[in-house]
């Protein structure tokens, strides 16, 4: 079959007859392959480590959606929290637009997950068994034999292997590390759906990294499209310097620029692109034919940065500014996102109070008082037992209400909650329309203050010539 060139009309991942072609990466060396390496492994490393990790007797982030905590380094946040998501989500996204409008998909190539996974753990894996490039390529092409099949069984078992682990450590973000191998240890029948979980994660990253591979990136991912709505001609992106590399030809032939065509660039690209047509969706921004035309540079005595970091501006040979509308647009929304996220959890308390009124009938008049009966719901985000004094804020209470039920302190245990059921009376003498009050409930000692305000309910004043004993 066919194969094209890599070109601005067509994708290099698809063949001419429309069927799929396997991209095999030259490897590559050079300080930004280092430094992408080291950060992978760093990422990595952080990924398999924070479940690992306890943080006031959990892990570092568990999300615990069974009993709604969410537990992110020592700071519990309940379903109740939930609205600050609100700024995470939101604070991540703009952060990826704000670093794009600047550096082009420097996410993209450094340090997103998928990258991250396919291009320093599975196609790692894949060179020590296979080779490289070419050894690859010419595994592929060879008819099957004892060798070819032992090495894509050892390989693609690896495959399994892995994508089982990644799958598990995700999990174990939902349910923590004890609990995951106590149901490791047990049948699955035991935990269908945790079971089911992990092998959906486990085929659809099998399915991902063993086949679908690049494709996700040139594909799936909206993120590549965007990409051309946030960047202009002063992002910093990878691209190739035409004024100097044109025209090609080979070293030391009259007239020629300093490209001489070697592909070098091509063989390591891992989206299979040639930056020499310029700036691609395809490009993730991985530098890997930066160290790849430097590494050829320097071997026929020629300055680097033939391909290089650098603006469109840059690249034809005019002043890049990073301080432009779009950026300081960005800068100030960045800025009031961080102060309005800041204040969001500056207002966030260790511990929650609701207070409703009890369903049913509204109040109750009998014997020349009328009662309302509310509950209070404390909710303790502390790793700590704690106790509480619910009270009624006398300043702004009407005269004669009392607040009944709550005399002696509520104890709350560690990361639970409890219902304490109070009732408001006062005389109906004494009722003058329906009010709201305000109730207290304070941590015994020096501890937090929340308050909850509620509506005290009574009769109509139309009707106050009726008994006193009648109830409404």
């Amino acid at each position: 079959m066919s194969q094209r060139p890599p070109n601005l009309t067509s994708v290099t991942t698809i063949n001419a007859d429309g069927s799929h072609r396997f991209l095999h990466p030259s490897d590559v060396k050079g300080p930004f392959t280092l430094a992408r390496r080291l950060t992978a492994l760093v990422l990595i490393a952080v990924y398999v480590g924070l479940p690992w990790i306890p943080v006031k007797g959990f892990p570092a982030v568990f999300l615990d959606v069974a009993n709604r905590r969410f537990h992110f380094f020592g700071f519990t946040l309940v379903a109740q929290d939930l609205w600050l998501g609100f700024f995470l989500v939101t604070g991540l996204a703009f952060g990826l637009f704000y670093v794009t409008s600047l550096f082009g998909r420097l996410w993209c190539g450094w340090t997103c997950p998928y990258t991250v996974f396919l291009d320093h753990v599975y196609r790692r894996v894949e060179r020590f068994i296979d080779g490289d490039a070419a050894a690859r390529k010419k595994l592929d092409a060879a008819p099957w034999s004892l060798g070819k099949a032992w090495r894509r069984i050892a390989k693609h078992g690896i495959y399994v292997v892995l994508s089982l682990a990644i799958a598990h450590v995700f999990l174990s973000y939902f349910v923590s590390i004890p609990q995951l191998y106590a149901w490791m240890q047990g049948p699955p029948s035991q935990h269908l759906m945790a079971f089911g979980v992990v092998l959906f994660l486990t085929g659809s990253l099998y399915f991902a990294f063993a086949w679908f591979r690049e494709q996700f990136c040139i594909i799936l991912c909206p993120y590549g499209r965007l990409q051309s709505a946030l960047t202009d001609d002063h992002t910093v992106v990878i691209g190739y310097d035409k004024k100097r590399g044109e025209p090609r030809g080979k070293v030391g032939a009259p007239g020629v620029g300093d490209c001489i065509n070697c592909m070098r660039c091509v063989q390591v690209c891992p989206t299979g692109i040639d930056i020499r047509n310029g700036l691609q969706l395809e490009c993730i921004g991985c530098a890997a034919c930066v160290d790849a035309c430097d590494g050829i540079m320097a071997k026929v005595g020629r300055a680097p940065g033939l391909v290089r970091y650098d603006s469109m501006q840059g690249l034809a040979g005019k002043q890049t500014r990073y301080l432009r509308p779009r950026t300081l647009v960005y800068t100030a929304f960045a800025l009031m996102g961080l102060l309005a996220a800041g204040a969001a959890l500056y207002s966030l308390k260790p511990v929650r109070v609701l207070a409703k009124r009890i369903p049913g009938q509204p109040f109750f008049v009998s014997e020349g008082t009328v009662r309302n009966q509310f509950t209070i719901r404390i909710i303790n985000k502390q790793h700590l037992p704690t106790q509480f004094r619910v009270e009624l804020d006398a300043t702004g209470a009407p005269e004669g209400m009392q607040l009944l039920g709550a005399e002696a302190a509520v104890e709350v245990p560690s990361l639970d909650e409890v219902e304490k059921t109070v009732i408001l009376t006062m005389p109906q003498k004494l009722y003058q329309g329906s009010q709201r009050v305000r109730i207290i409930i304070r941590e015994v000692g020096d501890g937090v203050e929340l308050s909850q305000e509620v509506e005290f309910l009574g009769p109509d004043l139309r009707f106050s010539t009726l008994p006193p004993s009648s109830t409404s």
